[in-house]
């Protein structure tokens, strides 16, 4: 058995991208804190923090798995680009989300869908949605089922649906990541429409 502490990084990334897992969660666990510690230093919100911070670590599967991670030395550097980028991400959808403008005089600020109360449609379109994820989420695989309904239903963190399902946290991302390919896939599939 490979002693995963004492590899180097780009080793660890080799050895995760041949198929161990336990590679990878060596590097989780390298890095985790500071990244974690980052994120929560600029966003300053415990939950938004959990949630890029996961999204960086699930970025990072990715692009290993798929081949596309350069070797350069640097995993800390790396990683902590795909960290910084998410808070970006984060700050710009924010900002667009937030920002109105009062300088047309045809547009009234105050005239928005958000602001006015739910109309009956717009309660039954939700309800419909509703139903369509959860007869979606019926067809997946039990273990992706089960991962998806423990982080977005009973809202645990990704460490925690490791511990409480025995298997890594690269493990329940990846299930994650596979649930939600294969909702998408099942919805177009069945040109099923899941925004109001």
């Amino acid at each position: 058995m490979a002693n995963y502490s004492s590899m180097t990084d780009e080793q660890l990334v080799r050895a995760y991208a041949d198929g161990s897992n336990e590679a990878f969660d060596t590097l989780l666990k390298r890095h985790q804190d500071r990244i974690f510690n980052y994120i929560l230093r600029i966003i300053k919100n415990e939950d938004v923090a959990n949630d890029i911070f996961q999204e960086t670590f699930v970025k990072a599967i990715l692009t290993i798995k798929q081949g596309r991670y350069t070797e350069n030395g640097k995993f800390p550097a790396w990683i902590s680009r795909i960290a910084h980028n998410l808070i970006i991400d984060y700050y710009r959808q924010e900002k667009s989300e937030n920002l109105q403008s009062s300088d047309l005089e045809d547009i009234d600020i105050l005239n928005r869908k958000d602001l006015c109360e739910r109309t009956i449609e717009d309660i039954m379109i939700a309800d419909q949605i509703t139903n369509d994820v959860k007869s979606l989420i019926e067809e997946l695989p039990e273990l992706q089922k089960q991962v998806l309904n423990m982080r977005y239903y009973q809202n645990l963190s990704f460490k925690e649906i490791a511990e409480i399902t025995g298997v890594s946290i690269n493990t329940a991302l990846g299930r994650m990541r596979y649930a939600i390919l294969n909702l998408r896939r099942i919805a177009a599939e069945k040109d099923i429409v899941l925004t109001l």
